[in-house]
């Protein structure tokens, strides 16, 4: 028998989308490769007993699945631009900044990537060192 933290992250992500059968699964296949055309060297990771994790650098976002949504949390997303509004929930938060997609919507696909790629780029700051 396999222990499950022996299974990689991209295959229990795979193993998500095939799970979810629907649109919800379909959404996340599709902005899981979104993410891999912005970031080719991202690192899939799954954490808190089962949310599909993108870091580089550190966390850029996370895909969680509900029965009316598919939730992309940027876990530094306040302090990321947005100029095509995709950000549409958790916007109350200091730190964190979410897009709900609903069945039958997507992001704009050069504007996703974008927030990515800038998602990434902040991580990739080095804090100023304090003297």
């Amino acid at each position: 028998m396999t222990d499950t933290a022996e299974i990689p992250a991209a295959r229990r992500i795979d193993a998500r989308i095939a799970e979810l059968g629907d649109w919800r699964g379909e959404t996340l296949a599709r902005v899981r490769a979104l993410i891999h055309e912005a970031v080719p060297d991202v690192v899939e990771e799954w954490k808190w007993r089962g949310v599909p994790v993108w870091s580089h650098a550190g966390i850029l976002c996370t895909g969680e699945t509900y029965k009316a949504v598919v939730k992309l949390t940027f876990a530094k997303g306040a302090s990321l631009p947005d100029p095509a509004g995709l950000f549409n929930a958790s916007l109350e938060g200091g730190t964190r900044r979410a897009i709900d997609i609903r069945e039958g919507e997507a992001p704009e696909a050069e504007a996703f990537r974008a927030l990515v790629r800038a998602a990434a780029a902040l991580n990739a700051e080095k804090p100023a060192r304090r003297r």
